[in-house]
């Protein structure tokens, strides 16, 4: 019975002190396996999709964020909305965490990226100068414990970032160069029960208006509230509670309260750090205070800890080691699913980088299990994209800086320019599939002969040279060069 009793209770506690579910029971059970909510009727009928860039610019004080349309109709079809953040050298984008789950992909820069788990350990500690002091007299004896935060990591070109909603974030650029980052929200995701405009909520500062895009405003106007009052909506999460009940609740003085409410402050989202910069702790620093703090930790390891708590949220794409597609001649590929970054599963989010040479191109194909939406990191190339009827509803140039979305099923054909082409794609499925119609995984090569004979009432040789002269590589090539004997497939 005491066994009993003790197991409920553990299960219990576990239970409640932890945001996420556990690990070990099934996606049915915990609700791991989340449904996207679908497109209203009409919203995917798409006869024109446009490669766009961002339409409204939000200037701070230490960087930019621009934003894309998001009643955009392609946007709205694949649910999904897009940000560019520029971060400048000593900049800061304040803590904050959104309404949807999203992958950010870091174009060019590095810096420090904090991600705050509710109910995780502070498992970083650093020593305070007195403590070391203390240490290396001869009657020295301070023992105190210097800043205590969560993990922090370093982030750097290349980099897939994944955040579930409701999780707070915070980026700061200590390098000599800006941060250049775009974030996909997947705002047709199970995890936001809200609506489909992008709400952000900051934990500091005085954000600027903007964000919550053209929907909320003209909601607003429809309620009749005046512009005044759209102006003042700015502010972060804090600045609606009375000052004195804040103060209370955080154990400060009333002076603390006002500064974290941030009424007067007028630096945006991206503030500009000062002090000359940030000290933070992290694995680069001291080998030290790293020792010392392993030697302080106050807890056992347990299962939370171990599953959620020490879950990666950052994975690079952009090593050569993690290429899963090698052509000499027409280029590379990788791909991030739930299988090399896990997080993706709950998120049902993935990811792609694909760099195609000087004129290379990639075979014809769709996705078969989700939306693909693909922003160019460099160079330019030229894009066709057919819907069901076979309407060519996409037949342009792209070129660095443009986004593009690629509803699901729709037929995709990406040539390179002398330049070459680069693109990260975002995946509106953890473990996207796509059918190629030609090269060595073309659909075409497993249908009988007859029933391509009848189909495209071809003869039989006609049939075989189609099925057997066909392209050799798997995804990409450059027209009128044989298959380089060094691929990687």
């Amino acid at each position: 019975m005491s066994t009993l009793t003790i197991t409920l209770c553990l299960t219990l506690t576990i239970t409640l002190l932890s945001p996420w579910p556990c690990l070990g029971q099934t996606s049915q059970e915990t609700g791991w396996r989340h449904q996207r909510v679908q497109a209203q009727e009409g919203q995917c009928d798409i006869r024109r999709l446009t490669a766009t860039e961002p339409r409204r610019r939000i200037r701070a004080e230490g960087g930019v964020t621009e934003i894309w349309d998001a009643e955009d109709q392609q946007f709205r079809c694949a649910g999904v909305a897009a940000l560019r953040h520029v971060i400048e050298p000593g900049g800061l984008f304040l803590p904050s965490y959104t309404n949807a789950p999203y992958l950010t992909y870091v174009v060019q820069g590095s810096g420090i990226q904090g991600v705050i788990m509710p109910g995780c350990p502070e498992t970083y500690q650093s020593v305070s100068e007195t403590t070391r002091q203390g240490r290396k007299g001869e009657g020295g004896e301070g023992r105190s414990v210097g800043d205590q935060h969560q993990k922090v990591v370093r982030i750097r070109k290349g980099d897939v970032i994944a955040s579930p909603a409701g999780v707070v974030q915070w980026t700061y650029n200590d390098g000599d160069s800006a941060i250049i980052s775009v974030t996909l929200l997947d705002m047709s995701n199970s995890q936001n029960q809200l609506d489909r405009n992008i709400r952000g909520f900051y934990l500091a500062g005085n954000p600027q208006r903007g964000e919550h895009g053209r929907q909320e405003r003209r909601e607003r106007s429809e309620r009749g509230q005046r512009d005044s009052e759209e102006e003042s909506s700015g502010h972060n999460i804090l600045s609606g509670f009375d000052e004195e009940l804040l103060a209370e609740a955080f154990g400060v003085d009333i002076e603390t309260a006002r500064k974290m409410q941030g009424r007067n402050d007028d630096r945006g989202n991206i503030i500009r750090v000062k002090r000359r910069g940030l000290k933070i702790l992290s694995p680069e620093l001291e080998e030290e205070e790293w020792e010392e703090q392993r030697g302080r930790r106050r807890y056992e390891d347990n299962g939370l800890e171990e599953s959620i708590c020490a879950m990666k949220f950052r994975h690079n794409i952009d090593k050569s080691s993690h290429t899963d597609i090698f052509d000499r001649n027409g280029g590379c590929a990788s791909f991030l699913n739930s299988q090399n970054l896990p997080i993706l599963k709950f998120l049902q989010l993935s990811a792609e980088k694909v760099v195609l040479n000087e004129n290379a191109m990639m075979v014809p194909h769709w996705k078969i299990n989700g939306h693909g939406i693909m922003y160019i990191t460099r160079g330019s190339g030229r894009i066709q994209v057919v819907r069901d009827n076979g309407e060519l509803v996409f037949d342009d140039r792209v070129q660095e800086g443009q986004l593009l979305v690629i509803p699901q099923n729709y037929v995709a054909m990406k040539k390179a320019e002398r330049e070459g082409l680069e693109w990260v794609g975002f995946r509106t499925s953890n473990h996207p599939m796509i059918s190629p119609l030609s090269g060595r995984l073309s659909i075409i090569k497993g249908i009988p002969e007859e029933v391509l004979m009848n189909s495209y009432d071809i003869s039989r040789e006609q049939t075989r040279r189609l099925k057997s002269s066909g392209r050799q590589e798997m995804t990409l090539f450059t027209p009128g060069r044989s298959r380089d004997p060094y691929s990687i497939v």
